[in-house]
């Protein structure tokens, strides 16, 4: 693992495929990178998808139940996947029987209902998923806390520019 020390040293070799010179970091140069890593991750959910007879929108499914800051809704779920009602109820109906999610009434209203990610699933997926893991925190280790804070400021930034792109009802 890289040091603080280590990190602030210019790579010695000149930038290949993989590398990104000042020079280069235009606008042409960073949607080339965000393409490949989009690639990159959409074969990693695919496979996902395909170990787990799930389809790929199960698994936007499932990373939307993950990461909501609060209990997930099939009505946020729908909001958030673009689908329509049915569509949803086809989805958390698939996941529930693949044992990935469970549904959860709302004690103090039952018509509510709450989507939770199986604590087995979620064992199942960080396995499945590690090598991803694994290959962020390598590149992570490439750069000082103040890039990685820039970087994350530029994705939080390209996700509020993209959200009002999506679909109507998306």
């Amino acid at each position: 693992m890289a040091t603080a020390d280590d990190r602030e040293q210019p790579a010695a070799a000149a930038p290949g495929r993989d590398q990104v010179s000042p020079e280069r970091a235009d606008l042409h140069s960073l949607a080339v990178q965000l393409r490949r890593m989009n690639g990159e991750i959409n074969r990693l959910v695919h496979g996902f998808a395909g170990d787990q007879g799930l389809h790929t929108t199960d698994v936007q499914a499932l990373a939307a139940i993950l990461d909501a800051g609060e209990p997930m809704t099939p009505k946020r779920l729908r909001e958030h996947l673009g689908l329509t009602s049915g569509a949803v109820t086809a989805c958390v109906d698939r996941l529930e029987r693949a044992g990935h999610i469970r549904r959860v009434r709302e004690n103090a209203d039952r018509r509510v209902v709450h989507l939770y990610y199986a604590a087995d699933a979620r064992a199942a997926a960080r396995a499945y998923f590690r090598p991803l893991a694994k290959a962020a925190d390598a590149a992570c280790t490439q750069f000082t806390e103040e890039e990685l804070a820039v970087v994350l400021r530029f994705l939080a930034a390209m996700n509020g520019e993209l959200a009002p792109l999506r679909s109507p009802g998306a």
